[in-house]
């Protein structure tokens, strides 16, 4: 004689799991939404031509797909660019296993800056990789690059060049400017690059 039956024990139980594993899901992914925006998006890198210390040309492309620091400085410059270059060095080394942060210094006097420059300049920082490069263009170019894509001044250049590290996702797109002599700027900086990762 048939009875009647309920719903099968497995499914009974498996239903509440599910649910919550489904609510889980939906709080990581709002989590990461949120996370995403906490880091404003500031626009994108035009397309810009440098050529690196090693003579190798550089384009916006080769931004794609790796967060990129970016900063200004001349290798001429009597104080803030040895500064600059010294307090980003241990960030550089942080990543050194890493195939997703790279670093980018752009000269503002390329009249000065030769590639060999750009090579000794390298050299003094125990820089000898391509995860940070060096590059220079003609300097209406870096200015174009700097007004246009950087949304800097480039009036009173070299001297006056802007002393902000600028974080540039694996789309090519501003993520925030950082001013490196300001307390907890680097920690800041390196907080966005992590979340910026875990994203890629």
């Amino acid at each position: 004689m048939a009875t009647k039956r309920g719903m099968p024990g497995d499914l009974l139980w498996g239903l509440p799991i599910m649910l919550a594993l489904a609510f889980i899901a939906a709080l990581v992914i709002a989590w990461a939404e949120k996370s995403k925006s906490a880091i404003p998006d500031l626009g994108e890198v035009p397309a810009f031509q440098l050529t690196e210390r090693s003579g190798q040309e550089l384009t916006r492309a080769d931004m794609m797909g790796r967060l990129f620091v970016v900063d200004f400085f001349f290798t001429n410059c009597p104080s803030v660019c040895p500064l600059m270059t010294r307090t980003l060095k241990p960030l550089y080394d942080l990543y050194k296993n890493s195939d997703k942060v790279r670093f980018l210094s752009i000269s503002v006097d390329p009249a000065s800056d030769s590639l060999p420059a750009l090579q000794a300049f390298a050299k003094e920082y125990g820089i000898t990789d391509n995860r940070w490069l060096f590059a220079r263009a003609p300097i209406e170019d870096v200015r174009k690059l700097m007004r246009e894509g950087f949304m800097l001044n480039a009036d009173d250049l070299p001297a006056g060049h802007p002393t902000y590290y600028i974080l540039v996702d694996d789309k090519a797109h501003i993520r925030g400017f950082y001013p490196f002599n300001e307390e907890g700027a680097i920690y800041v900086l390196k907080q966005h690059i992590r979340e910026l990762a875990r994203e890629m």
